[in-house]
């Protein structure tokens, strides 16, 4: 026991030894959790954006919803389509009723003015979509129906202003021209 000097010296060693253990965990710790740190803190900067997106695409879906429920629609049950009688003098008392043309019809239901005019006629009845879209425009008043029609030109001159491919001079002549009949193998 002389050797060491007693219990004080062994106590020395062994605090130094300890502390040189304590340090060095310490040490592998950091290192080990640095790189978990950076990816955690670089994580949690994704989530923040993503959620700064998602709330503004959110808010954004959310009036979108709020403009397709201001839009009146043309939209009928399969029973009112079923159980609705279109005569001709009904198609053309609901035109007339709501204050548009042929044309008008046309457009809100998707319909040439031919249809429209074989059908105030009585030669054809309309059928599927095309009457629903009338069985939905006699819910609707003058108002609402001008402002489906404002939309829709709306619509139709945003895609007319559209910029189109211009053709070089060789390709409008190609496309004017008709396209030839393949030629028929002879009999015999």
């Amino acid at each position: 026991m002389a050797f060491w000097g007693g219990g004080k010296g062994m106590a020395k060693i062994e605090g130094v030894i300890k502390a040189e253990i304590m340090r060095l965990a310490k040490r592998e710790v950091r290192a080990f959790f640095r790189p978990l740190k950076r990816e955690v803190w670089q994580m949690s900067t994704k989530l923040s954006t993503l959620s700064k997106g998602f709330a503004s695409l959110n808010r954004m879906a959310k009036e979108l919803h709020l403009e397709e429920k201001a839009k009146p629609k043309l939209e009928a049950t399969p029973e009112e389509v079923k159980v609705s009688r279109l005569t001709p003098e009904r198609i053309s008392r609901l035109r007339k009723k709501l204050g548009i043309s042929q044309r008008e019809l046309g457009i809100l239901t998707g319909s040439s003015i031919g249809a429209i005019l074989a059908w105030e006629k009585g030669k054809f009845r309309p059928r599927g979509e095309k009457k629903a879209a009338l069985v939905a425009l006699r819910k609707l008043k003058k108002r609402e129906v001008k402002r489906l029609l404002a939309e829709k030109a709306e619509r139709n001159t945003t895609r007319k202003n559209l910029p189109r491919k211009k053709l070089a001079p060789k390709e409008k002549a190609a496309a004017k021209r008709p396209k030839a009949r393949p030629k028929r193998p002879k009999k015999g």
